[in-house]
């Protein structure tokens, strides 16, 4: 048997100690939280996304009745991109999470779904996608989807 060890880094921010565009990213993330249709969880997500050009896209998370047929923020934001601009890379996402009339203190992960969507995207472009999430308390920082999701599954996974 063999064991070895699996970590990834993570730097906390105060909003003051980030820079300008991960802050103006921030705001725009905690502001698709207004937009987020969660009759039945009242747990609003907002994301926004920064691609390789400057252009910011926003979604947040659209629930439905039929549960499984909702779309988690990070997705929405991401599938709007890819569709609207397929050239241009995802060089970063902000991720906030609002309920019970207050921003999350501590910063909520993105679900397995959208962490396999978001490796993919890095895969695609062979670039990192910088990931923030947002806490009222600090703002988690990884480099890399990578980070988040250590053992991959891309399109090359299939070719071994």
């Amino acid at each position: 048997m063999e064991k070895y060890n699996i970590s990834c880094e993570v730097s906390i921010y105060q909003d003051n100690e980030l820079p300008q565009e991960d802050r103006e990213l921030i705001e725009l993330a905690k502001g698709a939280t207004g937009h987020s249709y969660s009759p039945y969880s009242h747990f609003q997500v907002g994301a926004a996304l920064r691609l390789a050009d400057g252009t910011i896209v926003t979604g947040s998370n659209q629930e439905n009745a039929s549960y499984p047929l909702g779309l988690c923020a990070e997705r929405t934001a991401i599938f709007h991109a890819q569709h609207t601009y397929p050239e241009q890379p995802i060089t970063a996402i902000a991720i906030a999470a609002f309920a019970n009339g207050h921003f999350y203190p501590e910063p909520i992960s993105p679900c397995g779904a959208c962490r396999q969507v978001m490796l993919e995207v890095e895969d695609r472009y062979k670039q990192p996608m910088r990931v923030l999430l947002y806490g009222s308390d600090g703002t988690h920082v990884v480099e890399s989807v990578k980070d988040l999701l250590p053992f991959q599954f891309v399109g090359d996974s299939m070719q071994k």
